[in-house]
């Protein structure tokens, strides 16, 4: 006689539990993906603030060297290609110009309330004004001096 080895039995998943599994996995799947673009979305406001901060550096930079602001009509190409070249301090490259919506910063001379002048982007939905997502971001909040 040969030793033969108890067959074990086998048990496969159900359809049911198969179906409980991805229920499971698509509702983990959609609360990271909620998470995660709230934190883009924020992530954007702060690039945008950054880019912001980047822009006017290199704005004052320009004052000091060129003894004057950028006009509204020159606007912020004065700092790029075109208009400036590589070598000055104030250069930007073209891409610094652009929000992280892929549009421009706009530039206006002078600002409001007496500043020199502002830099801003309109937000996700490119349209002055809004909130969360869509809320303009402006050089003079970058400063606390605009609410």
């Amino acid at each position: 006689m040969a030793n033969r080895s108890p067959t074990r039995a086998r048990r496969a998943m159900t359809l049911v539990e198969i179906l409980a599994v991805v229920v499971i996995l698509a509702l983990l799947a959609g609360t990271l993906t909620v998470g995660f673009s709230s934190s883009l979305r924020k992530a954007k406001h702060d690039i945008a603030r950054s880019g912001i901060g980047v822009v006017v550096t290199q704005i004052e930079k320009f004052q000091i060297e060129e003894g004057r602001l950028p006009t509204t009509e020159e606007g912020l190409a004065a700092l790029s290609d075109g208009h400036a070249s590589p070598s000055a301090s104030y250069y930007l490259n073209p891409g610094q110009l652009l929000d992280p919506w892929e549009r421009s910063y706009m530039y206006i001379t002078p600002g409001p309330d007496g500043h020199p002048f502002e830099v801003m982007s309109y937000g996700a939905d490119g349209q002055p004004g809004g909130e969360g997502d869509n809320a303009d971001v402006s050089s003079l909040n970058l400063r606390g001096e605009k609410q």
